[in-house]
Parts: structure tokens; C-alpha cells; sequence
């Protein structure tokens, strides 16, 4: 089961270009907002038309601009989890998930109960959807969405609406669903801790284009190009000059690097994650490479990390650099004394060459 797309569709001041495919998995679709990742999930739908290209989903033609093929989003028999959920309001539980079911009324009720058990929405059938909770919408959304025995299923940045505790419960839940479909699965999401959890493969969208696809794992460990480095988190990016094929000056940054990787010459910036820098108290030996003398900008705290900015201390141009220290394990107090390196040190083996 595959889906293969297409599609182009002009907006004022922004052109969706995009091609997207699938193979059987969880494709993750990451982007900033207003990239057009839900337009794109819009289009293969049926909600939206696109100017030019084609859908085909499992040897299916949804849509072919040069053959004048477009079938409504009913024909399409695609599962669309909205960011709101899309319930109807003056519908019960019950009648919200019996209305994209055909067949026989005992058939129905069955396999209502069935999804209601999964769920655990037993005892909500009566209920409205102003008097369910966000999590208990979304599984309702989701009994309904399965009930309509989709060909593929496309989540929409489907954990928007919730709070932390309850969006992390749900991703669990979403998790099973996922690995129990026999159909493909694409969930859109500006959230790379989602995208990481959930889905096995990612393309990430920049400004209506596809930019890169590939194994999320593989992804995050190397992004290849900046905007998707930033958006599986990396904090640190330079613009960079070649020196020669190991070494590099990093412009923003304003230090010289040593890499492990031959620089190419389609490399223009550096990276590297918060928690790889290596903090330094001491004055490093004169053949320790990649150091730089640091001064303190800002820091923070989270519950769980320390959060360092510094600056080149022998710089010009103040730009910040994150470091990120996991805390110690909680034993009775926090260890409140924090220490602040003279030195960072960026580790060969963690640098990211960047387009």
C-alpha cells in the first residue's frame, strides 16, 4: 500500500511545490509553521485543489490535472484527524462515529462498542462533544476516523490542543493505532519530539518544498542542511569559510575548526547540538583543538537541564552558543551550585556539515 503525490498549488506570495511518497510506515511530515504541510495533507485529501500534478494511492488516481481527474474527499476513503477534531457539536459520541458507517444497525452497533472499548469512551455514547474533555474529543475523533476503514490515515498536527500530560498519554495511545493500521500513516507536526517518537520515516518542508527524506533516526543524526538541522533542534549554526578539507572558520562564531569529515564544497554552515559542546574549567593544553574561551550571556533552568549561553570571549560579535546540562539525578535537595565553564570544546565527531 503506497501513496504517490504530486502537487502544486500557487497562493499569493507562497508556491506549495511538493512531492511526497510512501511505503508501507509512519511518514512524518516536519515543518515550521506556515510551510505548507497541511495544505499538502489538504490536497491529497480532497479538501483542497491543487493547480497542477497527481495522487495515486495504491494504483488509485485521486487526481490527475492533465486527465481531468479529480475525486471528491468522500471517494478518496482517506482518515483525516483535524487539528480541532471536526466533531459535529450536536451530535452524541455515539452518533458522531455511526455516521460514516454503513451496513446494517446491529453490524454498526457492534463495531461501535468495539472502538468505544478500545477507547475507553464506555459510558460517553449520550455525551456531546462541548462536554468531553480534549483527550476524550481526540479519541473519539480517532474511533471514527478507524470506523470509516480508511485507505490511509493523515494526522494533522494531531496533539496541538492538548496539555503536556495528557498530549504524552495520547502519543502512546497514537502510537498503538499507528503500529496496528495495516494502511499507511502521515502525521504533520511542527514538534520534532513527536515526529521522533511516532514516525519512522521524515520529510522535512521548508517554504512549499520538500527538502530532504529520509529515516528519522538518520535525520536527526544528520540533517545535511541547515533548516532541517533546525528544526530537529539544533541550536548552534554558523555560516562557515573553508580553510581547507578538515578545517573551517566558523564567521558567527568566530573560531577555526578542525572537522573529521572533508568539507565539501557545497558545505556553507556549521552545526552542533546544545548537549555535545564539552565544557572546559581549566585552560586547555596548547594542542587541544576546537576550543574557545568563553563569557557567560544568559542561563536557565528547566526541571530537568541547566541552560548556558555564552559568547566568544575573544570576539567581536556576541553571537550566542547553547549548552545544554542534563541535571544530576534528584537525591532528597537539587544540588543548587552551578558551575560556569572558561572554556567549551566543539568535538570533531559532532560537527554537522551543512548545505
Amino acid at each position: 500500500m503506497a501513496l504517490q503525490a504530486e502537487i502544486k498549488k500557487t497562493f499569493p506570495g507562497f508556491v506549495l511545490d511538493v512531492e511526497v511518497e510512501t511505503n508501507g510506515s509512519c511518514l512524518g511530515i516536519l515543518g515550521a509553521s506556515g510551510c505548507g504541510k497541511s495544505m499538502t495533507l489538504k490536497c491529497i485529501a480532497g479538501i483542497e485543489k491543487p493547480d497542477s500534478g497527481r495522487i495515486v494511492l495504491n494504483g488509485r488516481v485521486l487526481f490527475d490535472s492533465e486527465k481531468n481527474i479529480n475525486l471528491s474527499a468522500q471517494e478518496r476513503r482517506i482518515g483525516y484527524l483535524f487539528q480541532n477534531y471536526a466533531l459535529f457539536p450536536t451530535m452524541t459520541v455515539e452518533e458522531n462515529l455511526s455516521i460514516v458507517m454503513g451496513g446494517k444497525k446491529k453490524d454498526r452497533r457492534m463495531e461501535i462498542r468495539e472502538q468505544l472499548e478500545r477507547f475507553h469512551l464506555e459510558g460517553l455514547e449520550k455525551r456531546y462533544p462541548s462536554q468531553l474533555s480534549g483527550g476524550q474529543q481526540q479519541r473519539v475523533a480517532l474511533a471514527r476516523m478507524l470506523l470509516y476503514h480508511p485507505e490511509i490515515i493523515m494526522l494533522d498536527e494531531p496533539f496541538s490542543a492538548l496539555d503536556g500530560f495528557l498530549k504524552d498519554a495520547l502519543q502512546f495511545e497514537m502510537m498503538e493505532v499507528i503500529q496496528k493500521y495495516s494502511g499507511d500513516v502521515i502525521m504533520v507536526s511542527h514538534s520534532r519530539d513527536e515526529i521522533y517518537k511516532l514516525c519512522t520515516d521524515t520529510m522535512v518542508m521548508a517554504e512549499g518544498k520538500r527538502i530532504l527524506t529520509g529515516k528519522t533516526g538518520d535525520i536527526f543524526y544528520k540533517p545535511q542542511y541547515m533548516e532541517a538541522a533546525r528544526l530537529t533542534g539544533c541550536k548552534n549554526i554558523s555560516a562557515i569559510r573553508k580553510v581547507s578539507e578538515y578545517e573551517l572558520y566558523a564567521i558567527d562564531w568566530e573560531i577555526s575548526l578542525r572537522t573529521r569529515e572533508i568539507i565539501e564544497d557545497d558545505i556553507h554552515y556549521i552545526g552542533i547540538r546544545a548537549h555535545n559542546l564539552f565544557p572546559l574549567w581549566e585552560e586547555p593544553g596548547i594542542d587541544t583543538m576546537n576550543v574557545m574561551r568563553v563569557k557567560q550571556t544568559g542561563y536557565a533552568e528547566t526541571p530537568f537541564t541547566r541552560q548556558f549561553l555564552f559568547s566568544n570571549a575573544d570576539g567581536s560579535k556576541n553571537i550566542d552558543i547553547w549548552w545544554l546540562q542534563d541535571k544530576p539525578v534528584f537525591k532528597g535537595k537539587e544540588e543548587k551550585t552551578v558551575r560556569f565553564p572558561f572554556y567549551i570544546q566543539f568535538p570533531e565527531d559532532a560537527l554537522l556539515l551543512l548545505n
